[in-house]
C-alpha cells in the first residue's frame, strides 16, 4: 500500500516530530524518579527506580536531541521491556488489563528509533 501522496514529503518531519516528542516524555518520566518533579516523587532511595530514573532523563533528553541516538533508543527500549515484564506481566498477560500499554508503546517506539537513528533534523546525523 502506498503512502498518500501528499503526506510523503513529510515523512522526515513527522519521524523527527515523533523522536523528540517521544523522547521529551520519556526524559518527563525520569525526571518525576530523579526530582519529584511534574507532581511525581523521588525515588533515590530506591536502586532500580535510580536506575530507572536516569536512563528515562538521560536517554530520554540524547532522543530529543537526536546524540548518540540508536545505543539510547536501543537503552530505552530494553529498559521498557524489563519495566514491563517485572512490573506489569505479573498482574496479567495483556497490556490493556495488566496498566503497560504505554510500556509496550514506548518499548516499540524506541526499537524502532533505535533502528532508524537520529534522522534528518537531529543533532548528530545518522
Amino acid at each position: 500500500m502506498k503512502p498518500l501522496k501528499s503526506l510523503s514529503g513529510f515523512e522526515s518531519i513527522a519521524y523527527a516530530a515523533l523522536r523528540i516528542v517521544s523522547g521529551f516524555l520519556f526524559s518527563c518520566h525520569g525526571a518525576q524518579k530523579l526530582f519529584g518533579a511534574f507532581g511525581g516523587h523521588q525515588t533515590l532511595h530506591n536502586p532500580l527506580m535510580l536506575t530507572a530514573g536516569i536512563i528515562e532523563f538521560g536517554c530520554g533528553i540524547l532522543i530529543l536531541l537526536g546524540f548518540f541516538t540508536n545505543i539510547a533508543a536501543l537503552i530505552a527500549s530494553g529498559e521498557m521491556a524489563v519495566a514491563y515484564f517485572t512490573q506489569h506481566f505479573p498482574r496479567g498477560f495483556i497490556p490493556i488489563q495488566n496498566g503497560g500499554e504505554l510500556a509496550v508503546v514506548y518499548c516499540f517506539v524506541f526499537l524502532f528509533i533505535a533502528t532508524r537513528g537520529g534522522g534528518k533534523y537531529a543533532v548528530q546525523k545518522s
